[in-house]
């Protein structure tokens, strides 16, 4: 989809298409240089690539909706604060948005950069800090709409900046993968390695947003330090106040939350 719209509106730049091109399919860690080869332009109906990219974007909103719904988990938004379905659909199309625009900007001051015969060790230095600039400022924009609950930036710079090392690094190591694992395997084995990289570099990513969310919600609230075996410490009661408040569906409901007793004795004598 992305190279028939590219063909359409950059028609008469085959050279800027081609370097987005280069520059997308790059950021898709695993395949992304199998798919730049094999890609080609859909050609035919103008209804039926419309139809197709309204597909592919409803799609794409299933990520957005996913991640949203965690992120106010992680926030312990009230579910009577949520947004609605047409709400959060509209704010994951703006997250893709932005996107785009962060992935045609960053091709842009890359070609700039390494145009400028600035040398080896500086171009790599400007690669890597630009990566970490549009890494950064993707998440940081996918935090902040996602998220049901007013956040200020302050409260998402630790997140974002262990997001942004993150993905370079998993980036990297998507890489390395197909250097190594994929690279010297058969075309049979290959394409399994291929498909099982993909998915687990998937699945890593999703892990280190999730973390990178906690991460926020842990040193903007002082959620720490936390108990693991033994009696409930402050920050664990803050914690399970906070996630049965979430629950919350309407807002004439009252929720009463009580801690045993005897916990408050086991802690005092644990302490002693």
């Amino acid at each position: 989809m992305l190279v028939s719209v590219l063909g359409f509106v950059l028609e008469d730049d085959p050279a800027l298409r081609e370097e987005i091109v280069d520059s997308a399919f790059g950021r898709i860690p695993v395949i992304g240089t199998q798919l730049a080869d094999d890609v080609q332009p859909l050609t035919g109906s103008t209804v039926a690539l419309a139809v197709g990219l309204a597909g592919a974007l409803w799609a794409g909103l299933g990520v957005t909706l996913a991640l949203g719904r965690a992120l106010d988990d992680i926030w312990d938004v009230p579910l009577l604060e949520r947004r609605g379905p047409v709400a959060e659909r509209l704010r994951g199309l703006l997250v893709l948005a932005i996107f785009g625009v962060a992935l045609v900007t960053s091709t842009a001051l890359a070609g700039f950069a390494v145009g400028g015969a600035i040398g080896p060790a500086a171009e790599r230095v400007g690669a890597i800090l630009l990566a970490l600039a549009v890494n950064g400022g993707v998440v940081m924009a996918t935090f902040a709409l996602l998220t049901a609950r007013p956040v200020r930036a302050g409260e998402l710079l630790p997140g974002v900046g262990l997001s942004a090392i993150g993905l370079l690094l998993l980036q990297s190591l998507g890489s390395w993968y197909v250097t190594q694992a994929v690279a010297r395997a058969s075309d049979t084995y290959g394409t399994f390695a291929l498909v099982i990289g993909l998915l687990s570099w998937f699945l890593l990513l999703a892990y280190l947003l999730l973390l990178a969310a906690e991460l926020n919600v842990v040193l903007d609230r002082r959620l720490w330090p936390r108990s693991l075996s033994g009696p409930l410490e402050p920050a664990d009661r803050a914690a399970l106040e906070r996630h049965a408040e979430a629950a919350r569906r309407d807002s004439r409901e009252q929720i009463v939350i009580r801690f045993d007793e005897a916990d408050d004795k086991e802690r005092e004598a644990w302490d002693s």
